[in-house]
């Protein structure tokens, strides 16, 4: 079976959203939140998608012995977030294959739309003992159902890019 990308299909197209406020915690002492905090956003990102679509990471363990498991991690960071920001984690899967899925990941700022951080993980789908194996049928369905609550990115306000890095100062 050929993988499922975002060129193939306009469901990778389709982005869930999650608000997040940044904790005092998750910053250092000039406020400004550190970096692993970013990955932790993809998780609640990728955490409420599926809830979305109809369960939850819990329940495919617990039923179907199937883990996803992070084989890989990106995060580009393109502007500061700050203690007490309201930011929008919006999620979407860039690839669904038979065993791993890959899901997109952009953070934006509320206030003004820039994006801060944009990223993708890759997960393989594993049993209990780390054994590689395929996503179960009923999951891999709901992953490819779009519930109606989601956005499609046409549909998004425009947002606020940063300068580019090749910019003068």
């Amino acid at each position: 079976m050929m993988a499922e990308t975002a060129m193939d299909d306009p469901l990778f197209d389709v982005w869930h959203e999650t608000d997040v406020r940044v904790r005092y915690a998750e910053t250092d002492r000039m406020g400004v939140v550190y970096h692993a905090n970013y990955l932790v956003w993809f998780e609640i990102g990728r955490t409420e998608f599926c809830r979305a679509r109809g369960f939850a990471y819990r329940e495919m363990e617990e039923n179907s012995d199937a883990f996803l498991v992070v084989a890989e991690s990106y995060c580009r960071y393109k502007a500061p977030a700050f203690y007490d920001d309201e930011l929008i984690v919006r999620t979407h899967i860039t690839e669904l294959r038979r065993r791993s899925v890959r899901f997109g990941y952009e953070i934006l700022r509320a206030s003004d739309g820039l994006i801060i951080a944009e990223g993708e993980t890759g997960h393989v789908v594993t049993d209990g003992n780390g054994r590689v194996k395929s996503m179960p049928e009923h999951y891999r369905d709901l992953l490819s159902a779009v519930p109606e609550e989601d956005i499609h990115s046409s549909q998004l306000p425009q947002r606020i890019e940063p300068v580019p890095e090749n910019s003068a100062p």
